[in-house]
């Protein structure tokens, strides 16, 4: 079977395949390269940036396996929808939870305020609290969002979800509806938003959200950029509506030097980097899923475009 791989990490991705019969791998990171594979391979793994330019190229596939949890660059209005998308899912789980880890953490332990302190040749002497009751609220609560909660779960925090209905997921004390934001993140010491871009997802986090978080509040932003409005939060910082925020997608990547990110109290940018692709664990779902596929069995991680992952 002939394999289109379109990846900055081409080399890699195809020695790690290169075990499984059978395969024929074709591809890279050049478009005219990929153009010219496309048009004999049937399977499409790959950035979703990279495979939306060989859709608009008139290429398509009978199935594109994403090497990207989020897949939005597919969604465009303008590209075909008539064939098998596949997310990367199980895959993320533990890079995310030691990114939420390491700044909830770090806003505990007051990790920053100590760098400062430390430059300023001032003896920073308070003493931090324990993670042990916290509340933390995990707002998509799916794939990552579950595998996220159960990392936590051993530091004894209070763990509530939010997802499109209620349910009953572990290892949340409770999952709620998205009817329910607003009264969650009053009860929150840490507001993690995973969402994925969708339109039900975009501009939530907005100043009547902000205004009823606690000033002790963690804001942790790790699933898309578009969900925030930004002087909204902006503003919720200055007015010391919430204790901080950790933002690590945003609207517009790279952030521009001139967006107030930079410079509002208590925010720091993290550069889109809480949760990158393992490529070892990427392969090892895409055999999974090429397998199912040859079976016809159903994909991991299908995608709806109707609901947009």
């Amino acid at each position: 079977m002939k394999i289109l791989i379109a990846e900055e990490e081409f080399a890699l991705y195809a020695d790690l395949l290169r075990t499984e019969t059978g395969l024929q791998l074709h591809g890279g990171s050049e478009a005219e390269r990929l153009l010219e594979a496309a048009r004999e391979c049937p399977v499409w793994l790959g950035q979703p940036d990279l495979l939306a330019q060989l859709l608009r190229q008139g290429r398509k596939p009978e199935w594109m396996q994403s090497t990207w949890a989020g897949i939005t660059p597919l969604l465009a209005a303008d590209l075909p929808n008539d064939y098998q998308l596949t997310r990367a899912v199980g895959i993320f789980g533990q890079v995310m939870a030691e990114y939420v880890l390491t700044y909830l953490l770090a806003h505990q332990r007051q990790t920053l305020s100590r760098v400062a302190a430390q430059a300023e040749k001032r003896w920073d002497n308070r003493l931090p609290s324990s993670l042990v009751g916290k509340r933390v609220l995990i707002v998509g609560s799916g794939d990552i969002g579950q595998s996220v909660a159960g990392f936590l779960e051993p530091f004894g925090v209070e763990l509530h979800g939010i997802a499109r209905e209620p349910r009953q997921l572990e290892p949340f004390e409770r999952v709620f509806g998205m009817e329910s934001l607003v009264e969650q993140v009053g009860w929150a010491d840490c507001v993690v938003n995973l969402l994925p871009d969708t339109p039900a997802t975009r501009d939530i986090y907005d100043a009547a959200i902000f205004e009823h978080m606690r000033p002790t509040t963690l804001f942790i932003n790790a699933g898309r950029g578009v969900a925030v409005v930004d002087h909204d939060l902006v503003a919720a910082l200055q007015a010391g509506q919430l204790a901080g925020a950790v933002i690590d997608v945003c609207r517009e990547e790279p952030l521009p030097a001139w967006h107030p990110f930079w410079t509002a109290p208590n925010l720091l940018v993290t550069g889109h980097s809480s949760a990158p692709t393992l490529p070892s664990a990427m392969a090892r779902l895409f055999v999974d899923n090429l397998g199912r596929y040859r079976a016809g069995e159903p994909l991991k991680g299908q995608v709806s475009f109707e609901r947009g992952y």
